[in-house]
C-alpha cells in the first residue's frame, strides 16, 4: 500500500469475505488520508473495500513510528470518528516511550473505553481474556496468530516483538511478521508448524537483519514483497544495506522458490525523491485462482532497471 511519503513502513488491508483487517498504519501520521482513502473511497480507486466504515480487526504489529503513526494524529484512523474498529489486537511489549507511542496507547485506552476489544497477541496465542489463537474470517479462510518467543521475553531489539500470524485460504498460507529479526524468525520456525507459503511480507522491509535462511527454508516462498522504497538512503549510506538488502536478496535467489518480487516504492531524482515501482500490489484469491494485480505495473521488481543496477536476480 502507498503511504504518501518516501519513508520505509507498512500498511497492509486484508479483506476476507465481509471482514475487514487493517495490519499496521505507516509511515507517518500524515498517511492516514492515503490509508482511509485507499480502504474507502470508491470515487479515487474505483472500488471501496470497506462498505460498512467498519474495520473488524485492526492489527498493530509493533511499536515503531512506521509502523503505528497513521493510527493517531488528528486524522490518524483510531481516532476517525467515522470509522468503527471493532477488535484491536497488538504487541504485549515494547520498550518505547515516544510521543507518537503515547498518543497510539492513548487512542487505544479511548477505544477500549467505548467499546473496542482490544486483545495482545499473546492473549490471542493462549486463547485467554476472550481472544481466540484461530480466527475464523469467512468460510473456508481463517487466520492464526503465531507463537513469538519475545511475546514473553524482554529484548532490546524493538522489532522482535512483532505480532506474526499465517492467513489460510485453503492450502494456501500467506506469512506476516512484521518487524520480525533473525533470531525472531530462528524461535518462530522452532515454536510453530509453519511449512510452505504462498506469500511472505518480507521482514523489516527487506533488512539485512531479517529474511533468514532460517526462515526460508521452511516457508519457501513464491511471491514476496518488500514494503519499501527501494534503494533509498533512509537509514544508510551503503548501498548494500539499503532496503532491500542484498543479504535478503541473495537469500530469496538462495531459495530458489521464489517467482514473484514486487516493491511498492523505488527512489528516484524527481523532486519528491521517490516514485511508484509496482505501485498498490494486491493479491486477489477467488474461485478463478490466486493472482497479484499491480496499480502501476505487474512487472516483477527484479526486472526493474534500477533494481539491476544495484542488485543480481540468477537463479540457476
Amino acid at each position: 500500500m502507498m503511504l504518501g511519503n518516501g519513508y520505509a513502513g507498512d500498511s497492509i488491508y486484508i479483506k476476507a469475505g465481509e471482514t475487514d483487517i487493517l495490519v499496521d498504519a505507516g509511515s507517518r501520521k500524515s498517511s492516514a488520508k492515503f490509508i482511509k482513502d485507499y480502504i474507502t473511497d470508491s470515487k479515487s480507486n474505483l472500488h471501496s473495500y470497506v462498505e460498512d466504515n467498519k474495520l473488524e480487526y485492526v492489527i498493530a504489529t509493533h511499536a515503531d513510528q512506521d509502523h503505528i503513526a497513521a493510527f493517531v494524529g488528528s486524522d490518524g484512523i483510531l481516532k476517525d470518528s467515522s470509522l468503527e474498529i471493532e477488535t484491536i489486537i497488538e504487541f504485549p511489549r515494547t520498550n518505547k516511550t515516544t510521543a507518537v507511542y503515547k498518543e497510539y496507547r492513548q487512542a487505544v485506552s479511548d477505544l477500549k473505553a467505548n467499546g473496542t476489544n482490544v486483545y495482545t497477541a499473546l492473549d490471542c496465542y493462549n486463547n485467554q481474556n476472550g481472544a481466540s489463537r484461530v480466527i475464523e474470517l469467512s468460510e473456508g479462510i481463517e487466520l492464526e496468530i503465531l507463537y513469538n518467543y519475545f511475546y514473553e521475553h524482554e529484548t532490546s531489539n524493538e522489532n522482535n516483538y512483532s505480532v506474526c500470524f499465517m492467513l489460510r485460504r485453503g492450502n494456501e498460507q500467506y506469512l506476516f511478521t512484521g518487524d520480525l529479526e533473525g533470531e525472531g524468525e530462528e524461535y518462530l520456525v522452532k515454536n510453530n508448524n509453519l511449512g510452505k507459503v504462498y506469500f511472505y511480507k518480507l521482514g523489516h522491509h527487506g533488512s539485512k537483519t531479517s529474511t533468514s535462511m532460517e526462515l526460508l527454508e521452511v516457508i519457501k516462498p513464491e511471491v514476496v514483497v518488500a514494503t519499501c522504497v527501494a534503494f533509498t538512503k533512509e537509514y544508510t549510506e551503503n548501498e548494500d544495506n539499503t532496503f532491500p538488502t542484498k543479504k535478503a536478496v541473495d537469500n530469496l535467489v538462495s531459495i530458489g522458490t521464489v517467482k514473484h518480487f514486487y516493491v511498492p516504492y523505488m527512489v528516484s531524482d524527481n523532486s519528491e525523491g521517490y516514485e511508484p515501482a509496482n505501485g498498490h500490489i494486491v493479491i486477489k484469491a477467488n474461485s478463478n485462482g490466486t493472482y497479484v494485480e499491480c496499480s502501476e505495473t505487474n512487472e516483477d521488481f527484479f526486472n526493474f532497471e534500477i533494481f539491476k543496477k544495484y542488485r543480481s536476480w540468477n537463479v540457476n
